[in-house]
């Protein structure tokens, strides 16, 4: 009796362990793919508005990928990165959450489709991958410690080769050679801020690959104020905040001089010698009242004329619109542009070289209950991503 208890008891412990030791992929449903590298996304003439509002929110219903984590490898052509930092702004705090505002403002993106009419591309579908990386870890309690992690994280993203290669010049079919002075081809990062403070540490990881790069910069602030006139500098790392950046990246030798420009520009100065001192940090300015005279086809002419055929870096603030149509920000100034006119000017950048991008100052927290601001914000990245996905960033080689 003794000897056969003994000999249940291990039938039931066997099957015990084959139960264990069974494999989880063998019970995966069919068609489930468990490492997809790019998103489902409808193509011309099949099924869309198909619950859009379910699963995880990353920017677009991309992948997400854990880019600093455990995928340290992966490689991609596109990343959405967010610095979750807000300690260096000067008015309404709450950039922190901007870059999970954003993701929720953009899940309706692809509702209809990614097909982006004015442009004529779907940049979802233009065989490049493109991720979500999730947030680099940003400290909130030590700012200088902050940056340095900020730095750190766009820096390891960007210096990862790009998945795809560079292929041909579209016109005379010869191979194209990357625009970095590196001789890389990098992959673009677009970051999800924040308050504008990060564009100091992206601007060095940017030098890193491309040396001293040309920026656009939409904006209702300068950013290039002395740290003796904004906030007054009461010590080395008070100096360094959201108003001062550009002006702290132009002493480094970060930003190619002559050849940036702000846009949308409509902040009170201490006097003249905030815009003498925005000469001296090498920017040009477009005024936001100057769409009234010269229109978007003129501000665009500005913008082209000035950064010409250079690499450049792209930096928006989501208070270059007016807080009629974007509310939720730090400083908010009105007498700004609409969201479709700064959507439109935006696509006039067809063609350029943007090697990286920013957005920046949403502030999730004085938003509307319709998430105008956040809707904004991704529908102004969905324009940024369309003219990346048409231009490769190489040159055929002399």
């Amino acid at each position: 009796m003794k000897s056969q208890a003994v000999t249940l008891f291990a039938l039931m412990f066997a099957a015990v362990g084959l139960a264990h030791d069974h494999h989880h992929e063998e019970q995966i449903p069919m068609n489930y793919v468990k490492y997809p590298y790019q998103a489902v996304y409808p193509g011309d003439d099949e099924v869309t508005a198909d619950s859009i509002f379910s699963g995880i929110t990353t920017f677009a219903k991309l992948p997400w990928v854990q880019c600093l984590g455990k995928d340290r490898d992966t490689t991609f052509d596109i990343a959405f990165i967010g610095a979750p930092f807000d300690t260096g702004t000067s008015y309404r705090p709450g950039a922190r959450f901007g870059p999970a505002g954003i993701r929720a403002g953009s899940r309706r993106l692809t509702l209809y489709g990614g097909y982006n009419v004015p442009l004529q591309v779907n940049p979802f579908l233009s065989g490049l991958k493109i991720v979500d990386c999730g947030d680099i870890p940003v400290t909130p309690y030590d700012n200088k410690y902050a940056i340095q992690q900020i730095e750190g994280g766009h820096k390891e993203l960007l210096h990862r080769p790009a998945f795809s290669p560079l292929g041909n010049d579209a016109l005379t079919g010869k191979p194209l050679v990357p625009i970095s002075v590196d001789g890389k081809n990098h992959p673009r990062v677009i970051t999800l801020g924040g308050d504008h403070t990060i564009v100091l540490p992206l601007l060095r990881s940017i030098h890193s690959a491309y040396g001293p790069i040309s920026v656009i910069h939409f904006d209702s602030h300068l950013d290039t104020w002395k740290p003796s006139v904004f906030g007054g500098a009461p010590s080395d790392q008070a100096a360094i905040n959201h108003g001062t950046y550009f002006y702290w990246a132009s002493q480094e030798g970060l930003i190619k001089n002559g050849s940036s420009i702000h846009g949308a520009i409509r902040t009170t100065l201490s006097g003249p010698a905030d815009y003498a001192n925005d000469d001296a940090s090498g920017f040009q300015r477009i005024e936001a009242r100057e769409i009234d005279t010269i229109g978007t086809d003129g501000i665009i002419n500005k913008i082209r004329e000035t950064v010409g055929d250079r690499p450049v870096y792209l930096s928006i603030d989501i208070d270059s619109i007016d807080p009629a149509f974007a509310p939720a920000t730090g400083t908010p100034e009105t007498g700004g542009w609409s969201t479709r006119e700064l959507r439109t000017i935006l696509r006039g950048l067809d063609g350029l070289h943007i090697v990286s991008a920013d957005i920046v100052e949403v502030a999730p927290a004085y938003d509307t209950n319709a998430e105008l601001t956040t809707m904004a914000a991704a529908d102004v990245l969905f324009e940024v991503i369309s003219v990346m996905a048409k231009t490769p960033l190489g040159k055929v080689a002399n």
